[in-house]
């Protein structure tokens, strides 16, 4: 008899590498926007036997025998989706958020045709036109951006831009926007111009869930989103569209863009899907948006900049060089991370520095807020981020600060202390 779980006594390497990182998880601030931690729940739902079965083609469409149950998996996943957010069509068969995209991109338009989509460095993501992905490559974007006084999506720049260049698409959405997105204005320049509506909701798909920000189902023509971040559930995309697209929607998906579906990964959508349905998730997703902005405001009393002037989500944008000229996102990063602190560099708007520098890095509160952390603890954080990086050159004063931030996220652990990381 032995006390071992299968895992570790197939590969104690491996096992003790899981453990280590789940070690991680709790004994730091998890800030990063793209992060959450999912429920043991997901961890079985997505560990399950549903991983051996081949699956190609859509539910009564298969291209393999034996997929009764995972039809059924499917469907139940398909109309939870539709039902949480109202949409005509859904498909779960999406990889990732990026993979969604492509799909989405290729079901409707050709190689070389014109898209408008927010810039990199505006806060949009790779998939919405950067030179070096796919969606650069195979098509002809045109980037819109921010205000720069302001620094809100420059919507008057969106119009005259669209007006100039007739795309066949508009993409709304961004990796990188703390405020709220106003889905209306899109559609009413996308149908000036006789353009489709693309809204990539990757980053807000849990707050829109929650009702915490605005839904674009309404508005957009087809919505693009990943089911990992603020929605909790696990890594994937999904695909939301009207009944008009839903036909060129699946085929891009499957045979054009990708194989056999991942079954275990949508059985555990199904589950966030109906997980995000709650009342319970409701508040989550309300109290994802107070302490970011909580935070927001307690970095910006400290003396940090925040891009935009706050945040309307549960993201935001710190600019370091308000902390100190020579500051960089990579070196405010690093630093806080080694003090348990999480976050990512992040470029923001008219960096003068590289995407791999930055003059910025980015915090989001989903993780954090899911391991029960609210304004008070916010104010707390904000205050010791600040804090950290202004005196990083004074080994005593970081040391009280590490010991305050250790304290704070043993307090609000993500898992239990004796949780080996796997199911």
């Amino acid at each position: 008899m032995t006390d071992m779980t299968p895992l570790a006594e197939a590969d104690p390497s491996l096992a003790a590498l899981i453990a280590k990182d789940a070690h991680r998880q709790r004994s730091k601030i998890q800030l990063i926007a793209s992060e959450n931690f999912v429920s043991r729940a997901m961890m079985e739902a997505v560990g399950s036997v549903l991983a051996n079965k081949y699956s190609e083609g859509y539910p009564g469409r298969r291209y393999y025998e034996g997929c009764e149950v995972i039809d059924e998996i499917e469907n139940l996943a398909i109309d939870r989706a539709k039902s949480l957010f109202g949409s005509d069509h859904a498909n779960v068969q999406p990889h990732s958020g990026s993979q969604a995209n492509m799909a989405a991109y290729l079901a409707v338009l050709k190689p070389g045709d014109t898209v408008l989509g927010m810039r990199l460095d505006q806060g949009g993501h790779l998939t919405h036109g950067s030179p070096v992905n796919f969606s650069g490559q195979l098509f002809n974007f045109i980037g819109y951006g921010l205000d720069e006084e302001s620094e809100l999506i420059d919507f008057d720049n969106v119009r005259a831009l669209a007006l100039e260049h007739k795309p066949k698409m508009i993409v709304a959405g961004s990796s990188a926007y703390s405020k709220i997105i106003d889905w209306g204005e899109f559609k009413k320049i996308a149908d000036e111009v006789g353009a489709i509506l693309l809204t990539d909701i990757a980053h807000i798909i849990g707050l829109i869930a929650g009702g915490a920000h605005p839904s674009p189902v309404p508005y957009a023509d087809i919505v693009t989103a990943t089911t990992h971040k603020a929605l909790r559930g696990p890594r994937g995309g999904l695909i939301l569209c009207t009944d008009e697209y839903a036909k060129a929607i699946d085929k891009a998906v499957f045979p054009y863009s990708q194989g056999g579906a991942i079954n275990h990964q949508i059985a555990g959508k199904a589950l966030c899907f109906k997980q995000a349905a709650t009342p319970e998730f409701s508040a989550y997703a309300h109290q994802i948006v107070r302490n970011a902005s909580v935070l927001a405001d307690a970095m910006a009393g400290a003396g940090a900049r925040i891009v935009s002037g706050g945040t309307d989500n549960h993201m935001f944008l710190a600019d370091m060089r308000s902390i100190d000229e020579e500051l960089t996102g990579k070196e405010a990063a690093t630093l806080l991370d080694e003090m348990g602190v999480t976050v990512n560099r992040n470029s923001i708007p008219l960096d003068p520095r590289s995407p791999f520098v930055t003059s910025g890095i980015r915090m989001g509160t989903a993780a954090v807020t899911t391991a029960g952390m609210k304004q008070e603890q916010m104010v707390t954080l904000g205050n010791a981020v600040v804090e950290i990086l202004r005196k990083r050159h004074d080994p005593a004063v970081l040391s009280q600060l590490r010991d305050r931030v250790s304290e704070l996220a043993a307090q609000f652990p993500a898992y239990p202390v004796d949780f080996n990381g796997y199911v």
